[in-house]
């Protein structure tokens, strides 16, 4: 099933609007381009509707978010409501602050989104609306294990009813759940967490395989994170005793660019409950 899904990416070539942050945006766009998708990033509300009209997907991400970046976010993400493209929120730190949290719930309540991705601190300050958290990490209370993972599945199908959203929720188990069904991931590696942005990364590559497999979200996104935490595994398998994670980042996105579907298929390591 998830061959099929890279297969169609592939195939497809999705153009993808990301709205990201400036800390992640090269390596966003490399990501996408590895999968086979392109990118594009416009985020001056002047074009930001036209540029979501001629693409095929969005990705808004609140990494380094802004008033300006904000009103954008909502005009985009209305034009691709109004095309039936698929929406991705990242709603990175959104427990840091009161008005970065008080911006995601407004995005939510004016666009809807298709899929929303984060670390379980961000999707717990999101679906509770309230803070605490230390920046845009996970804190370690909130990390997703096999003694909380029943907990957590719920609450990550629950928060996609209410929603209407499919939630994935990374860590080192992932969930990805609408509100019947949940994949629970294992792929991935560690040092993932080294690279900054890589949750960034995730998100357009779930952007691309979403837009370009419109009428299986819940699929879609789980053969992406999927296929991240596969490239995880590889990009590891390479590091050489002198290797860092600058040069881990790079061999992130060259798994993806090698990465076949029969890999994907034979490599995807999940659970359907």
């Amino acid at each position: 099933m998830f061959r099929e899904m890279l297969e169609n990416v592939r195939e497809k070539r999705p153009l993808i609007h990301n709205i990201t942050n400036y800390v992640t945006a090269n390596d966003c766009a490399n990501m996408l381009l590895a999968c086979g998708a392109s990118p594009i990033m416009a985020d001056d509300e002047q074009e930001a509707a036209d540029i979501t009209g001629i693409c095929d997907g969005l990705t808004i991400n609140l990494g380094t978010l802004s008033s300006r970046k904000l009103r954008a976010m909502h005009l985009a993400g209305k034009r691709a409501n109004a095309l039936s493209h698929p929406v991705i929120l990242d709603p990175v730190g959104v427990g840091a602050s009161c008005w970065r949290r008080e911006a995601a719930l407004g995005l939510l309540e004016e666009v809807k989104c298709t899929v929303i991705r984060g670390n379980a601190s961000e999707i717990k300050a999101l679906a509770l609306g309230r803070g605490g958290a230390a920046g845009v990490d996970a804190d370690l209370a909130d990390e997703i294990t096999p003694q909380n993972l029943e907990k957590m599945t719920a609450f990550a199908k629950a928060f996609a009813e209410k929603t209407g959203a499919v939630v994935a929720v990374t860590g080192a188990i992932d969930i990805v759940a609408d509100s019947r069904t949940a994949y629970r991931i294992r792929n991935g590696h560690p040092m993932m967490s080294a690279v900054t942005g890589a949750g960034c990364q995730l998100s357009a590559l779930t952007a691309a395989f979403v837009a370009a497999n419109p009428d299986r979200p819940l699929e879609a996104a789980a053969a992406a994170v999927c296929a991240m935490g596969l490239a995880g595994e590889i990009a590891f398998g390479r590091l050489s005793p002198q290797d860092g994670n600058g040069t881990y980042r790079n061999y992130l996105i060259d798994a993806i660019y090698r990465m076949t579907p029969q890999t994907l298929e034979k490599g995807a390591d999940y659970e359907v409950r």
